[in-house]
């Protein structure tokens, strides 16, 4: 259980976004508002995550990573929420995947143990705020990627002056020509290896890639690409454990971002047959929510290549609720959301559904299904453009006032937007809330 207590036991003040709060309201109070989306209890633009579909993604991706045989360290930057990382480790969780120091000190200071930083540890400042915590938390188990010489060697020179009791745990990574970072070569890689193993501050924990960013428009060859990178990973796991350089007792072995996560499982269902145990960890992030959008296609792929896997799949579970606000021509409604509020890295928002808030006189709420052509064309800070199509009836009944529900494309930049985001049930009553920390 992490240290959550001071998240519920918070005054949440007047202006916080996604509420019309008139006074201070205590964060674990909120269940007992009775407050209702569709009944127009929240402030607009509010982002909120379904409970529902969040329990399933959660329960799903452990029955996958049980089949696979591997074990999950999710990628905590896409939510950066301490409520959604207790949710990812109660649910079996390995530990926590996380791209910055600061990210690991968050994660640390709610409680969680064990961190891998899939990213490279560089600026001196940074390196001794891990080792500072190592030292006075003998219990957190830390791990850092390293891809360079010069690395190990400022990596190794820092903690011999820090004096830390325990040596640094590194997994060497690996990457491809025009990636990101990562060696380019195994002979590279083992070279880095090598250097781990020979200083006394350092240990060498495992091997690492990131087949993430091998996503083109020729499919076809992007999946040739990441089986021939998990292949590449495995080899060179091989290689450093015949040379005897790991020193823990698991051979970490870790890939998998949210787009080719079911090939990775693949490629390390492997019988490797090495000198110590292997433990294989995937990485994604965005399956916590899934989406309507890139993550959702993806998905949809994958079942064309997994025809034997789970039918139900993953879910969409984040929303973003905004109201029109105006009506300035007959097939454009102007919504109180934007960039502020909603991802637009990869796509614009979906519209999917419309409601008219004071047609809630009692009962369940139900909104309806917008009609296909109903699009988001742009969106300025505070403002989405959404065109309805031609002739259709929608352009004569949405009005001013009207709530409309968009999914998103990628999680990661939505949830960056809002620092508390409404739970709800399916009937869009409002169960609670989680807090993120970017």
């Amino acid at each position: 259980m992490l240290n959550l207590t001071s998240l519920e036991q918070q005054l949440l003040p007047p202006g916080t976004k996604g509420l019309a709060l008139h006074a201070p309201l205590a964060q674990q109070a909120l269940a007992q508002q009775n407050w209702n989306l569709l009944r127009g209890d929240t402030s607009f633009p509010v982002a909120v995550l379904k409970d529902g579909a969040l329990q399933h993604n959660l329960q799903w991706m452990k029955r996958f990573c049980e089949s696979r045989k591997v074990v999950l360290a999710p990628h905590g930057k896409t939510t950066m929420s301490p409520q959604l990382f207790e949710m990812q480790l109660q649910n079996g969780a390995w530990g926590m995947t996380l791209a910055t120091v600061n990210q690991s000190l968050i994660a640390h200071r709610f409680g969680v143990k064990r961190v891998l930083l899939a990213n490279q540890l560089v600026s001196s400042s940074d390196i001794r705020a891990i080792v500072t915590l190592m030292r006075q938390d003998p219990d957190f188990e830390f791990y850092a990627l390293t891809d360079s010489l010069e690395a190990v060697k400022r990596l190794a020179c820092e903690v011999r002056d820090a004096g830390l009791a325990r040596p640094l745990r590194l997994l060497v990574e690996l990457g491809f020509p025009g990636g990101r970072t990562g060696c380019r070569s195994q002979a590279e890689a083992i070279a880095v290896a090598r250097a781990i193993h020979a200083s006394p501050y350092l240990h060498l924990a495992g091997i690492e890639g990131y087949e993430g960013l091998l996503v083109s428009k020729n499919r076809e060859q992007d999946l040739i690409a990441v089986r021939e990178f998990i292949a590449s990973l495995l080899q060179l796991t091989k290689i450093a454990d015949t040379e005897q350089l790991f020193e823990t007792d698991h051979i970490l072995l870790s890939a998998g971002g949210s787009a080719y996560f079911d090939l990775v499982g693949r490629g390390f269902e492997q019988e490797l047959a090495l000198s110590r145990p292997v433990t294989a960890i995937l990485r994604s992030g965005c399956y916590v929510t899934h989406d309507h959008g890139f993550y959702h296609g993806l998905v949809e792929e994958m079942r064309e290549r997994e025809a034997g896997m789970q039918d139900d799949y993953l879910q969409p579970a984040l929303e973003v609720w905004s109201m029109v606000q105006s009506r300035p021509e007959p097939d454009l409604a102007i919504l109180t959301m934007g960039k502020r509020d909603a991802s637009y890295d990869i796509d614009l928002p979906f519209p999917l559904y419309h409601h008219r808030p004071q047609s809630v006189a009692s009962g369940v709420a139900q909104a309806s299904t917008l009609p296909a052509g109903c699009k988001i064309e742009k969106m300025n800070d505070q403002h989405a453009y959404l065109r309805l199509p031609p002739h259709s009836e929608i352009q004569h009944t949405l009005k001013v006032g009207d709530l409309v529900g968009c999914g998103i494309s990628h999680p990661c930049t939505t949830f960056d937007k809002w620092p508390l985001i409404l739970r709800v049930n399916d009937a869009y009553d409002v169960t609670g809330a989680i807090n993120t920390f970017f």
